[in-house]
């Protein structure tokens, strides 16, 4: 169950931080899509045990801000965003998620 905190100051419209969800307005605890996205990066947090997402994650950052001189580019190309964004319209997808799924978007 995620627990959801509004940060108004929040530089984007959500984030996960397990088990926290922070997000800018109150009301986008109501955007499905949304919180599915975000609860899917609870899911990865959780699968690696937490503060390894953060590492890889943030190394999956700087190593595509290399690869594509772009923060817009490294950020959606980072393995856990490429899935929650691929994933985030299917409210079920949590059902059914296979472990470590983000690491099969590690080649494409």
């Amino acid at each position: 169950m995620a627990v959801f905190i509004t940060f108004s100051r929040l530089p984007t419209a959500a984030m996960a931080v397990y088990p926290f969800i922070f997000i800018k307005r109150k009301a986008y605890k109501n955007d499905l899509v949304l919180v599915n996205h975000e609860k899917i990066h609870h899911r990865q947090q959780l699968e690696l045990l937490i503060i390894p997402f953060y590492v890889i994650y943030f190394l999956n950052y700087i190593y595509n801000l290399v690869r594509f001189q772009s923060h817009h580019q490294a950020y959606m190309n980072i393995i856990f965003e490429k899935e929650a964004y691929a994933q985030e319209k299917d409210l079920y997808y949590l059902n059914n998620r296979k472990t470590f799924a983000s690491f099969k978007r590690l080649k494409s």
